[in-house]
């Protein structure tokens, strides 16, 4: 049976090394999709085997797509998928188990809303509470059929018509984005989307770089159905980098503990990605970028970081967007650096695998961070040094390696529990940080 808490104790020794992380979460979501609607095989190399993105694979694997796997590591997956085109699901057998992933249902609801068979999606009690009207919305304007408890899964989806519409996005969200595009695939029309700002565009460069290119005009993207004009989406063959929200964790570690430093390779930088780095900047981490080089339609780059003094920033605007996964791990940076640090437009977080906010502010609170939660974001106040604490992840991947990272600075050991959940995105995630020199171990 597998270890579920993280005993972490204080560092101290530098973190020094050279690691890689794993693949990216949402490239790794996204190219299981469309691989399996292209035409031909695809090759996908660095794959993300995680909770999340494993449940990607299995529901495409029920819908009856033929896809070989090598597991050549614990964290990286090469796949080679077969394609068969727009029209090549089967009805599945039972309901789709996307377990956590918000990403995996929210993007297959898009797909499923354009087949000729019904079908449900489901998964976790936590995934369950997360608010799905977002992309239902805009899909029903589309013609989609669905139904749903009070806008959250299960979502049952019955085959209709679709066409293509125009979409004013209240907010930039890179879900309901590609939830809208993968349905146009299925559209007769032109479908249009308008963002209010740089949201994540993974989605638009992979459908590019199989034969569909997407119109851009004034903050709208044009999208003109696959299946008319003769147009076939080209099978895939890309590497998928690593994920700069993984990387955040190492990356943060090192920029506060003191002497450390620590080179990733082959992180993606996807410029609608960068946040953090340029949060990190603000703050005066000294981060440099290296090799910048082009993969799959992708940027990637080794990151380096020395560990230097902190100083508080303010964050809001699109770097909000542009960062929105790892305000847990920036929140830690935050409590190192001398000033008040606050971040704002940031009510999206409450919207999370959990409220990110209020369970952020109340496990930091255990360790005698001066957090103050504030309706669209937090203020932190440091640097201060932190108590070590029995913290609880709330099944959330992202704040479970945040506090690990928050354990390495505390004055005594910390015990994260139900830690488990890290595994979603950094299946090795502990040894990872142990290959740094980090100080920590799962317990039962």
């Amino acid at each position: 049976m597998a270890s579920n808490s993280l005993l972490v104790r204080p560092q101290k020794t530098p973190l020094r090394g050279t690691i890689t992380v794993p693949g990216d979460k949402s490239i790794s979501h996204r190219c299981v999709m469309l691989a399996a609607i292209a035409e031909g095989t695809s090759t996908i190399r660095n794959w993300l085997p995680a909770g999340d993105t494993l449940a990607t694979l299995e529901a495409v694997l029920a819908l009856g797509t033929h896809i070989e796997i090598d597991q050549h590591s614990p964290q990286a997956w090469d796949l080679k998928i077969e394609g068969r085109g727009l029209h090549s699901f089967q009805q599945p057998s039972a309901p789709l188990d996307c377990r956590n992933a918000g990403t995996g249902l929210r993007l297959l609801a898009g797909l499923m809303a354009g087949q000729s068979f019904p079908v449900v999606l489901d998964g976790s009690a936590q995934l369950r509470k997360r608010p799905m009207r977002r992309i239902i919305d805009p899909l029903t304007q589309m013609g989609a059929r669905i139904r749903s408890s009070d806008g959250r899964a299960p979502l049952h989806i019955e085959p209709s018509r679709l066409v293509g519409t125009s979409h004013r996005l209240q907010v930039a969200s890179a879900q309901v984005k590609s939830a809208i595009l993968l349905a146009g695939l299925y559209a007769p029309g032109e479908t249009r989307i308008h963002q209010p700002g740089p949201a994540r565009d993974h989605t638009e460069r992979m459908l590019s770089a199989m034969g569909l290119p997407l119109e851009e005009e004034n903050s709208w993207i044009i999208l003109k159905p696959a299946g008319l004009e003769g147009r076939q989406m080209r099978p895939l063959n890309l590497t998928v980098p690593g994920d700069i929200s993984s990387a955040a964790f190492p990356l943060v570690a090192a920029a506060m503990i003191p002497h450390s430093q620590i080179t990733i390779c082959n992180v993606g930088a996807n410029e609608t990605r960068t946040g953090l780095l340029e949060m990190l900047r603000a703050m005066g981490a000294n981060i440099t970028v290296q090799d910048e080089r082009i993969t799959g339609g992708e940027t990637a780059v080794d990151l380096t970081v020395h560990f230097d003094e902190l100083h508080a920033t303010d964050v809001a605007g699109e770097t909000v967007v542009r960062g929105i996964d790892e305000f847990p791990i920036w929140a830690v940076a935050a409590t190192q650096a001398a000033g008040e640090s606050s971040v704002r437009e940031a009510a999206e977080l409450r919207v999370k695998e959990v409220d990110r906010i209020t369970v952020l502010a109340g496990e930091l609170k255990k360790m005698g961070v001066s957090i103050q939660e504030r309706p669209d974001g937090f203020a932190i106040s440091g640097p201060i040094r932190l108590h070590g604490a029995s913290l609880a992840s709330h099944d959330d991947h992202r704040l479970a390696m945040s506090l690990t990272v928050a354990g390495l600075a505390a004055d005594s050991p910390t015990l994260v529990e139900d830690a488990a959940c890290a595994r979603d995105s950094f299946p090795d995630f502990v040894q990872t940080m142990r290959t740094l020199g980090a100080d920590m171990e799962w317990v039962e």
